[in-house]
Parts: C-alpha cells; sequence; structure tokens
C-alpha cells in the first residue's frame, strides 16, 4: 500500500487567473486514490498553507477553481480535495465517515508545496463538519475555520427533509436506527482535540444549516476551554451576496494570517 498522502500524479488545470496556477493531484489516502484541486500563486514568495473543504456531496458544491483561486490571491498555497468517490477517485463519498481521511491526508499536498510545517484549514457547509474532524485528528493544524457549517450530523437530518433519505442511504438508516453512526461522524463531540483557534461563521437565516449548529459548537468550543471566535452575520443566509462574500474571504484571510503570526500554540 503506498504512504498515505503520497502523490500519485499531478497534471496542470485551466486557471481562471494568470497569477494562479491550478494543479489536479491524484494522492493516496488509506489505500485509495483519490483527487483534488491544488492553486498557487505563480510569483515566487513565501506562502502559507491552506486546506479547502468543500461543501455538498458528489457533483453538488464541487470544488470550483475560480473559489480557491481567490485564497490563492489573497497569499496562500491552497489544496481542495474532491473526497473519495468524486471526479473518477477511487471509493465511495460517506459525508463524514472514512472520507474525513481523504482531508486529513491533504495536509500532506499543502505541505510539499506550501513548504509549512502547520497548515490552515477552511470548511464550507459540510466542509465544516470535515475541517474540525482535520482539526480534531492533526497536530498540524495553525487554524480552523468553520463557515455555515455542520457539527452535528443528526441535527442535519432532522432539519433538512431533503437530505434525509440521500443520508439514510449513505448511512444504512436513521438516528433512530444507527443513531452511534451519526454520533461518530459529528465532530461537535470530540472537541476537546482541537489544538488550533477556531472562527465560526453564520448567517443568521441559514435554511441549509441551522445557526443554532454553530452556537452549539461555539458552547462546546467554549466549555472545553478552547479558543473560539463567531461571526453571525445577520439576516443572511446559507450562501452570502457575491460583494459580501468577497470580502468576508478576505477578513478571513487577515484571520488565518494573524493567527499564523502567533507563537502560542
Amino acid at each position: 500500500m503506498k504512504e498515505n498522502g503520497s502523490i500519485e500524479s499531478i497534471r496542470k488545470y485551466p486557471s481562471p487567473n494568470p497569477q494562479v496556477e491550478l494543479l489536479e493531484i491524484i494522492y493516496w489516502s488509506n489505500g485509495l486514490r483519490v483527487k483534488g484541486l491544488l492553486a498557487k500563486p505563480i510569483k515566487e514568495g513565501h506562502y502559507e498553507g491552506l486546506l479547502y473543504l468543500r461543501g455538498g456531496l458528489q457533483s453538488v458544491g464541487m470544488v470550483r477553481p475560480a473559489r480557491i483561486a481567490q485564497f490563492a490571491l489573497n497569499g496562500f498555497v491552497v489544496f481542495a480535495p474532491y473526497y473519495r468517490g468524486n471526479r473518477g477517485g477511487e471509493g465511495r463519498d460517506e459525508f463524514g465517515g472514512d472520507d474525513r481521511l481523504d482531508a486529513l491526508y491533504g495536509i500532506e499536498i499543502v505541505k510539499t508545496f506550501a513548504k509549512v510545517d502547520k497548515v490552515h484549514l477552511f470548511g464550507f457547509s459540510r466542509g465544516g463538519m470535515m475541517a474540525l474532524w482535520t482539526a480534531i485528528l492533526s497536530k498540524s493544524i495553525r487554524s480552523v475555520v468553520t463557515w455555515s457549517g455542520v457539527s452535528n450530523l443528526t441535527e442535519l437530518y432532522y432539519e433538512r427533509v431533503d437530505l434525509r433519505r440521500t443520508l439514510k442511504r449513505l448511512i444504512g438508516g436513521s438516528p433512530n436506527k444507527y443513531p452511534e453512526i451519526y454520533e461518530e461522524r459529528s465532530p461537535i463531540y470530540e472537541v476537546e482535540r482541537i489544538q488550533a483557534p477556531v472562527l465560526i461563521i453564520h448567517g443568521t437565516e441559514d435554511q441549509n444549516v441551522s445557526i443554532e449548529q454553530s452556537k452549539r459548537l461555539e458552547k462546546a468550543l467554549k466549555e472545553a476551554g478552547k479558543e473560539v471566535e463567531t461571526w453571525y452575520m445577520a439576516g443572511l443566509a446559507h450562501h452570502f451576496p457575491p460583494n459580501l462574500n468577497r470580502e468576508t474571504v478576505q477578513s478571513i484571510c487577515k484571520w488565518m494570517k494573524d493567527k499564523g503570526s502567533e507563537k502560542s500554540f
């Protein structure tokens, strides 16, 4: 079996911005060849590393080149796993099961290209759950950002009637039938293991992932004595308007760089 996080192949990928190079990478995760997209500034320099963890499932919420290029333009080498079973990658997307290893071993890809010891984590929606798990499982984390993120899969099941059939297919049944599986995929129960500062962003009118998930995550982190900051955005839904979205990304990048310069963790 190939070493986890080792690269199988690299190919150039069309970039939406002349200042950013994109590479599609096949790498090894627990015996599977999985894929992801890397964005890095073309200009030589020292850049911090960012693992970008997408939301959605399968083609919904797939990694967008323009999105990760946006972070690269703010001074990061960015790697975004597609997760297993997507875009020709081996295995099956499990929505927070063993696919969390694809995120964990994606850290090695970031380290390889950014030449850093620790990386920042960014997760949107389902990616928030993946980012939290990565921070729980790895000590190589500088900071964690969860935006409109899932922290409790059982709560998501009851919030999203339209997702129930999909979750039952992926997990084998409802939380009533398999409460232990839903709980073991919910990072909120393991946050005491997170060693990096956490930023939580959520719109108060989010109908896709309830802001209550973030509020309970904030409470759990504080009770565990962790460093946590919240940006609760009044009147905003799951996806922010384009201008505010860009402004928020810039603010996130500044927050991450500020945390990257601190030596207290």
